[in-house]
């Protein structure tokens, strides 16, 4: 799965509030390595890791899930 569109909306939003990346860590319980290594695009988080960064920044996390390869 492809999280650059998320990255960029997560690491606006932070920055947006002027939150450092340690800032953010603490305030979410998500680890810094994590943070960072997600912010640099590498990484696979967690839908836990996105909801938790999404809550402490203020924003609505949400899933669509869609069937491909049917007519049904």
């Amino acid at each position: 799965m492809h999280f650059d569109n998320l990255i960029k909306i997560i690491k606006e939003r932070r920055e947006t509030l002027h939150v450092t990346q340690e800032m953010l860590a603490e305030i979410s319980g998500v680890g810094l390595r994590t943070l960072k290594t997600f912010e640099s695009g590498k990484g696979n988080p967690t839908a836990e890791t996105l909801k938790k960064l999404a809550d402490a920044l203020g924003l609505e996390l949400t899933f669509h899930i869609k069937k491909m390869g049917t007519d049904q």
